[in-house]
């Protein structure tokens, strides 16, 4: 029950917490996934898919807001934190990601009949 309510908080600080661009990326992507996911049999791969957009945009942010980086060196460094970061932030951002996708992939659904 810990694993879950830690898991739990994580969630919660995901939501509370972080900048406006930030949450505007994350709600451009995952109402992306949800118009190309076609029914909700496709929520795992639009999550990953979505994850993975995710990570890029977050790191054309960092490019565009650090002005003179080298991008292999930002690479290079976000790679190694993705490797420190646990597993449980991870699964959070993905609970959170298929959460707003499945939302609307089903508000899609009900309007396109």
């Amino acid at each position: 029950m810990s694993a879950l309510m830690d898991l739990w908080n994580m969630v919660a600080g995901l939501v509370t917490h972080g900048d406006p661009v930030t949450w505007a990326i994350m709600a451009i992507v995952a109402i992306g996934a949800g118009f190309v996911m076609q029914d909700m049999s496709g929520l795992v791969t639009a999550t990953i898919g979505a994850l993975i957009v995710y990570a890029i945009a977050l790191y054309v942010k960092t490019l565009a807001t650090t002005s003179g980086a080298d991008p292999m060196a930002v690479a290079d460094k976000n790679w190694h934190a993705f490797l420190l970061w646990p597993v449980q932030g991870l699964i959070a951002y993905a609970i959170l990601f298929a959460i707003a996708i499945a939302i609307v992939g089903i508000v899609r659904s009900i309007v396109m009949r």
